[in-house]
């Protein structure tokens, strides 16, 4: 009998990513937690009613069903592409590798914005709660980088950890907006239950735009299903289904928590109330409701609310930088897969140490955790998710034209174009009322709307620079 030496065995194969692991809520639940529904709701909802009255519920339906039409052919492309980079992917095999390149660059930059400028938020909700409950100042920065760390072990952790650790978030964030919902239902609002929001008078006016502006924002993230596709179960099924349960769920859930705050003072009195406090709006309203007890249980909720976002974000990060690394595009370290817990976990550590650094340079400038840290860190990411998305529309009809398929007229060109030209109404509209996102003079904001073009352009000269220094690596880029 021949024994194998040491020398002469093979090597073992790497691990990989935990695959077979999610199912439908499990990705759903990633995708909602980005979306942070408490703080969305107790923090920006109240901004929205005073700009656009008591129609502003309509204005979260209708970012809805955009996003909806955008999911159909979204989804149809996702059972042809079968790679974890999601945007990038889509948009080059649909548009070509330069496109693709630089919807790369511009989808990191992205996710890395919409999740950094949270740890502002992490700060300046946690110093808002313990003063609420104790009384006491707190200072932002050591919270914030608490949160660093304890962000980087959830994404160390296996991704099955941190599913059943989101569900329990979400379920605590979401469970205190029904008990608000209950109290005023049971109680019949203010002065009695009323549609008056849907009305077409009372939805079609000015202030309409910067509500829709607000509810675009809400739901961004919400494409970020298809980044799990290797690690979901029956990917085909589950990845289209928690999309439409993840856009369906934000768009109604959202519609009608604001109903219910505008029930909860009534039609004539909750603009002036939110004009006047937006900050204290939901909090008065479960402390009329339901009790003091229950507005303290908010204050908490909404800390936890921001770090289900932020691990749903670190996740979603950590995954396109191992599908960037997969690619030859970035450091192969990168792609590292931990034996035991078949996390990306060299990803992780990355965004964390950028994420530290760019935490430490806003506080050594002396910078404000909210108005700076969150608003200027998270609106240019904002604005390049949202250019993704009008990017990955545009791709679907063109990928289709090129490919043998059996997708109906509905999904591979009627959907996606007319996605496209909704979320290009969906930016203009953003970029319109810029200011309201960032409080911010002239100047700085026409810097943070430069951002997402001036890093796709920047996609386009390292396309134009790996096609001709690594070819064999922008070949096979996207595929």
């Amino acid at each position: 009998m021949s024994v194998t030496s040491p020398q002469s065995a093979p090597p073992s194969t790497p691990p990989g990513l935990r695959t077979g692991t999610l199912g439908t809520a499990d990705i759903a639940f990633f995708v909602v937690s980005a979306a942070a529904p408490l703080t969305v709701m107790a923090g920006v909802a109240p901004i929205a009613i005073a700009l656009g009255g008591i129609g502003a519920p309509a204005g979260y339906l209708l970012a809805g069903l955009t996003l909806a039409v955008f999911a159909v052919g979204f989804t149809a492309m996702s059972r042809h592409v079968k790679g974890g980079g999601a945007f990038y992917a889509y948009i080059t095999q649909g548009l070509g590798r330069p496109a693709g390149i630089g919807a790369a660059l511009l989808a990191m930059v992205g996710y890395n914005g919409m999740e950094i400028g949270v740890y502002g938020l992490l700060g300046s909700a946690t110093q808002d709660t313990v003063h609420a409950l104790f009384g006491t100042d707190v200072p932002w920065l050591p919270v914030s980088l608490a949160g660093l760390l304890l962000i980087w072990y959830g994404g160390f952790r296996s991704i099955d950890f941190g599913a059943k650790l989101l569900g329990v978030l979400l379920v605590a964030e979401t469970g205190i907006l029904v008990l608000l919902a209950a109290g005023v239902l049971l109680d019949g609002g203010a002065h009695g239950l009323s549609a008056a929001s849907f009305a077409p008078g009372n939805v079609l006016v000015p202030g309409t735009a910067a509500v829709l502006a607000f509810a675009f924002a809400a739901f961004t993230g919400f494409e970020s299903t298809v980044i799990y596709r290797r690690e979901a179960r029956d990917p085909d099924r589950t990845v289209p289904r928690a999309t439409y349960i993840a856009v369906g769920f934000l768009g109604l859930f959202y519609a009608f928590t604001v109903w219910i705050a505008i029930q909860s003072f009534g039609d004539a009195a909750v603009v002036k109330a939110a004009g006047s406090d937006p900050g204290g709006l939901f909090f008065t309203a479960i402390t009329t409701y339901v009790g003091g007890w229950a507005a303290d249980l908010m204050h908490v909720l909404i800390v936890t609310s921001v770090i289900a976002s932020l691990l749903a974000f670190h996740n979603a990060i950590n995954r396109y930088g191992l599908a960037l690394a997969d690619e030859g595009v970035l450091p192969r370290a990168i792609a590292r897969i931990h034996p035991k817990h078949r996390s990306p976990y060299v990803a992780g550590a990355a965004q964390t140490v950028l994420g530290a650094v760019v935490v430490l340079g806003f506080w050594a400038a002396g910078a404000d955790p909210y108005d700076q840290l969150l608003l200027w860190v998270n609106t240019p990411g904002m604005l390049g998710l949202m250019a993704l998305q009008l990017l990955a529309a545009l791709a679907v009809p063109f990928f289709f034209r090129r490919v043998t398929h059996q997708e109906g007229v509905w999904r591979t060109v009627v959907a996606p174009v007319a996605a496209t030209l909704l979320l290009a109404v969906a930016i203009t509209l953003v970029a319109t009322h810029i200011d309201l996102f960032t409080a911010a003079p002239p100047l700085v904001n026409g810097a943070l709307m430069a951002v997402a073009p001036a890093v796709f352009v920047i996609g386009l000269a390292l396309a134009w620079r790996l096609k001709r220094t690594r070819p064999t690596t922008y070949e096979r880029f996207g595929h």
